[in-house]
């Protein structure tokens, strides 16, 4: 059996994850969920100076604390960043890394070089939608139970991960496991990003024919891709 370790996006929390989650320990995996710093249930304590790399400093000392090996890694959106950060710290545990519909920048890069459009509330600490912008844009094509469900849900994010340049000092010089999984519905990150990450990486490609929530959507098909081996 397999540790996994999913790491969530932008405005969200482990809740993002709750499908995929049960399923994967279903089959009999290890499935490991960490909030954020600053996000989820822990957005309260959203501040300056949480940033991409603050965040994956707690997630590579809970594998260590954990004393966790061979784990597959897999994020989501702005997880992806996240992600590849805890690899590069952590580089001794990690087994596979799957990027799904992530964000996958360069060191240097910076979220808003990808995702320029301004979030409706835009404060010194946190940005993020307000419910309207979900119901009507971001979830729009859900069924309405789930698109509520999310909603409510959904929490502000540390705004220095956004504007703040990613520090990636040997990710993209590694050779890694990687699939790449492409959700050709979502605007963002689209698929000459996703492409550019799967060609630097020699990873495998895949696609879910849905938007850029396939945790929610298509739960089945994500845990299948992400166990994939």
């Amino acid at each position: 059996m397999t540790t996994f370790v999913l790491l969530h996006g932008a405005y969200q929390g482990p809740w993002i994850w709750k499908m995929v989650a049960e399923r994967l320990r279903g089959q009999g995996h290890t499935v490991y969920v960490p909030c954020l710093d600053g996000c989820g249930e822990r957005a309260a304590s959203a501040r300056p100076g949480v940033t991409t790399e603050s965040q994956a400093e707690e997630v590579a000392d809970m594998l260590r604390l954990e004393d966790l090996s061979d784990v597959v890694l897999a994020g989501t959106s702005s997880g992806g960043m996240v992600m590849a950060r805890v690899a590069e710290r952590a580089r001794d545990k990690i087994a596979r890394v799957v990027f799904a519909d992530a964000l996958a920048l360069f060191d240097g890069e910076k979220i808003r070089d990808i995702v320029t459009a301004p979030a409706t509330i835009e404060g010194d600490v946190a940005i993020g939608p307000d419910h309207a912008d979900l119901v009507n844009r971001s979830f729009k094509d859900m069924e309405p139970t789930l698109r509520d469900w999310a909603a409510d849900r959904m929490t502000l994010h540390p705004r220095a991960c956004f504007y703040e340049p990613v520090k990636l000092d040997s990710f993209w010089d590694q050779t890694w496991d990687a699939t790449v999984i492409y959700c050709p519905q979502a605007q963002n990150p689209g698929r000459p990003h996703q492409e550019r990450c799967a060609t630097k990486l020699n990873a495998r490609w895949r696609e879910i024919d849905t938007g850029h929530y396939p945790m929610l959507t298509t739960p089945d098909e994500l845990a299948r891709l992400i166990a994939e081996s």
